[in-house]
Order: C-alpha cells, then structure tokens, then sequence
C-alpha cells in the first residue's frame, strides 16, 4: 500500500481528508507487519528538499503525525506513505542492536527522532511502567515525585484514565480531551534514575511541554516551607546522563513555560524564588556535605532536589519544552529537615495549589500557543525539524 500527496494540487478545504488518508496508510502498512516509511518532498528547502522518516505503531503518534502532516502539506510538499520493511519482533537476534542511538543520527535531516524499534520498545515499556496503553498520554506531560498530586488530580479530573491496579512502578493519569491537548500527570517516584528512564521513552511521544512539579529542599534564608521555586537553570549531580550529555553543557527551561508559570504564581500572590535548581543522586547528600555545598555556594543554588534537572536535560536531548515548579518540603541548612509530622502538614496545604499553577500554565500554551510551542531555540540548524518549524 502506497500512497501519495501533492499538497500544491489540493484546495485547502481538502487537505483534512488527505491527512486522514495518509494515517490510514500508515496504520493499515503497520497492522500489516511492516515499518511505514514516510517521505516528504520540499520544494521550497534549497538544502534539505527529501527527507524520510521510520515508524512503529503510529496510533500511538497519531495526533502529532496528523499536525506535521498537515503544516507540510499546506505549504506544499509532496508527502508519500510506503512500506519500509517488514518489522522485528522483540526477540529477533536483529532488534537490540537497532536500539543503538550512535547508530541512528540524532542530528540528521529527518522526520522523527528515532529508529522504529526505539519506538515500538519504548511505548511497550511505557505501558509497563505506567499503567496506561502509549495512546492515552496526552500534548502535556506533568511530574511529580509524590502521590499526593496524584490525589489532587484525580479530585480535579474525577474521570480521568489511569492504571487499572495499584502495581504500576510509575503509575500515569490522563486528562483526556478529543484534540489530545488534556494532561497527563505521571508520578514518577524519587530519584534521577527514574526520571530518565520514563522521559526517554516518553520522548517517542513528541509531547509539546513537560513540566515537574516535584518537592525540594529550600537552601535560602528567607524561603518558607510552602514557598515555590521557579527554576531558572540546573546545577546537575544527577550523573545518570552524563555520558550521553556533558555536563558542560547548559540547559535552561523553556523561556515561554517560564513565563507563563510566573504569571500564573504573581497571579495567586504565592511566595517564590527563582534561581538554579541543584539536583542531586544522593538523597542523603547531607552526610557528606563538602562538595555538594562547596557547588551548591557556587552556583547560589536556590533549591535542591533529585529530577528536575534529569528531566530538564532529556527534555533539552529530546527537543521536548520543559520547565520545573517546585515546593520548599524542609530547609536542610537552617534547622528544619523533612520530619514525618510537618512533612503531611505541608503536603495536604501544598498540592491543590502546585497542581493548578502548573494547569494554569497549560492553560495559557493552548490558548497561546495551540500547534505546540515554537521549537527553533530546541535544535540546532542541521537538526531534526519535525515539529511546529517543521517547514523550515
């Protein structure tokens, strides 16, 4: 099954209804048992005029495919759904050496991040993980690192989709709407381990924002337990990245999700701090205290906790908007550790109020912003383009 689009011969009116041909494509190759390829011709791109891509179970992807699809075919591609080749089981001898991403060019021309057995191995492991088939996940992706938030967001979205039996290692809720733009709120525990491991199979999903929304230890004379902290950088001793990532390179929130949680916090006229999250591997950091302090003083560390600079730097791997609200839970430095008794005092006052900052916040991207959050200053010029500058 082959099929083709010219989106230069197609009046505007029916550009929907050939999108919808093509995905259909897509999904019959796939039921089929074969990788569907996607090319696309630019004729506009002086360098980059052909450019293809590889898929694995594209109704896990589907939502986003039909938004590129369409960018590319309004300004004029020539977009060609094929079968590439026959897909590798999960026990072919062949399939984990097709996981390798050094063997799959991250900074090439192309029209997806990844191989297709990357993608069929991470929306398997995303199931398992979380609870929740691949397809509920929803445009917005939020963090947390405790179950209260959890509770919050289910009194928020009582009908919301979420893992049929309490087993689930990281267990994910969705806020589902008919345009994919809801929420889905994942907890994913404590620790960088964590962290990484389910943002690097959520990346396959192409979300448009991730935002954590976790705890953290206050390191400021005047922060209170309850105040905020709005990330402006990360100091990482997180470790579980830096082969793959130097940590001599900087990552920074997305300036727009920035922007938009500060509104939302002056707005409420909730106490917070911004400044540089130090995120740490160690959760008892405090019982060898001399270097984490000595960077900590460094850098003027605001906050220290254990994801979100794990999260920050994946998101900034993958090409995925992020930004990080936390919560002061205790004060290391100044005589107010985390004890059981004021610990669930702080819980039950914090987690209405975290969540629907960070809800807000998504609120103003879909109104502002509702084909994704521009990508330019994620990808470097020879970089993967899919994504709302998927024309450039």
């Amino acid at each position: 099954m082959e099929v083709t689009i010219d989106g230069a011969t197609h009046k505007p009116e029916a550009l929907a209804a050939a999108v919808e041909e093509l995905l259909d494509a897509l999904v019959g190759i796939d039921a089929d048992g074969w990788y569907p390829a996607v090319d696309v011709v630019r004729p506009w791109s002086e360098h980059n005029p052909r450019i293809t891509g590889e898929f694995a179970r594209p109704t896990a992807v589907r939502r986003y495919l039909a938004r590129e699809l369409s960018a590319l075919l309004t300004h004029g591609a020539v977009v060609t759904v094929r079968p590439s080749r026959k897909s590798l089981g999960f026990s072919d001898p062949g399939f984990f050496a097709a996981l390798e991403e050094d063997r799959f060019d991250l900074r090439a021309k192309k029209l997806f991040l990844f191989g297709p057995e990357r993608m069929a191995l991470s929306l398997e492991r995303l199931a398992h993980y979380c609870g929740t088939p691949a397809e509920s996940f929803e445009r917005h992706v939020v963090f947390t690192n405790y179950a209260i938030h959890v509770d919050a967001f289910r009194e928020r979205f009582p009908d919301a989709e979420g893992p049929a039996q309490g087993t689930s290692q990281m267990p994910a809720w969705h806020h589902r709407t008919p345009d994919g733009d809801g929420v889905s709120l994942v907890n994913i525990g404590v620790g960088p381990s964590n962290a990484k491991t389910l943002t690097d199979h959520l990346a396959v999903l192409r979300p448009d924002t991730m935002i954590m929304i976790g705890h953290c230890g206050g390191l400021r004379n005047h922060q209170r337990l309850g105040d905020f902290v709005l990330a402006t950088s990360y100091l990482r001793a997180d470790h579980v990245l830096d082969d793959v990532l130097p940590r001599t390179v900087p990552v920074i929130p997305n300036h727009r999700l920035n922007s938009f949680l500060l509104h939302a916090l002056e707005e409420r006229q909730a106490p917070y701090r911004i400044g540089v999250v130090y995120t740490t591997d160690n959760r008892n950091w405090e019982f060898n205290q001399e270097t984490a302090l000595s960077d900590i003083r460094t850098a003027r560390c605001v906050a220290v906790d254990m994801e979100s600079a794990t999260i920050a730097a994946n998101g900034f791997r993958y090409r995925i908007p992020n930004a990080t609200l936390l919560c002061v839970s205790d004060k290391p430095l100044h005589a107010s550790p985390k004890l059981s008794g004021s610990a669930q005092t702080f819980y039950e006052a914090s987690r209405r109020e975290h969540l629907a900052i960070a809800l807000a916040c998504l609120d103003r991207v879909r109104v502002e912003h509702p084909d994704g959050l521009p990508s330019a200053d994620l990808r470097a010029p020879d970089e993967p383009l899919f994504g709302v500058d998927g024309t450039s």
